[in-house]
């Protein structure tokens, strides 16, 4: 397969074991998705960003029923779009590139992508819930992406998916790692962390029934 892949690390064996993996369960896990040198660039960015205080408490919900409830989620957000710095245009444009494979393959009819900065301090969490909108359903594949360089498994912060037959799996935030799931099958929580977790955290859009 010929694949337009902006990054060396993304070539065909990658690619297509994410494929294959969406193809078989759902969702796929894959280590070292981008260089080093980005990662440490996005994460900069992020921290500058807070620092800035540019990043917001998240909220829950959609319009007149959106609000802040730091006992069901704790992390601090800021969305991130095409031509805010060279670190992001090169992020958006790796997962474009996956988006136009995945489309290829799988015909999920994914039209864009929306994503944010996620900064959740020591201790914070995200309790178990799933990212479509009950009123909303274009949002078809989640993908996190994690910034935390040297991070280690007894640090948490892991996300706990919750796969079929009551089995659970949990992803530590290491760096480099993207995990795509299929955003309205797979339930999903974050766990506390000893210490700040960061990630690029974001949904592959198709056209949808809503009218937003």
């Amino acid at each position: 397969m010929d694949f337009d892949a902006p990054f060396p690390s993304m070539q065909g064996p990658l690619l297509q074991r994410i494929v294959d993996d969406l193809a078989d369960k759902g969702w796929s896990q894959q280590d070292a998705f981008l260089p080093d040198a980005l990662i440490a660039r996005l994460a900069t960015e992020c921290r500058a960003r807070d620092a800035a205080g540019k990043l917001a408490a998240a909220a829950i919900g959609r319009g007149e029923g959106q609000a802040v409830r730091e006992g069901i989620r704790g992390d601090r957000i800021q969305w991130i779009e095409p031509g805010q710095s060279e670190a992001c245009d090169l992020y958006l444009g790796a997962l474009d590139a996956l988006r136009q494979l995945i489309n290829r393959s799988l015909y999920l009819g994914l039209e864009d992508f929306e994503g944010h900065f996620a900064l959740y301090p020591p201790g914070a969490f995200y309790q178990k819930h799933l990212d479509r909108f009950r009123d909303d359903d274009r949002r078809t594949l989640s993908a996190v992406f994690y910034l935390n360089a040297d991070w280690r498994e007894e640090q948490g912060g892991a996300l706990r998916m919750y796969l079929p037959d009551e089995q659970t799996l949990d992803l530590a935030p290491i760096g480099g790692r993207l995990v795509l799931f299929l955003s309205g099958e797979f339930p999903h929580e974050v766990l506390p962390a000893s210490h700040e977790r960061l990630s690029l955290t974001g949904w592959f859009r198709r056209r949808g029934d809503s009218s937003f």
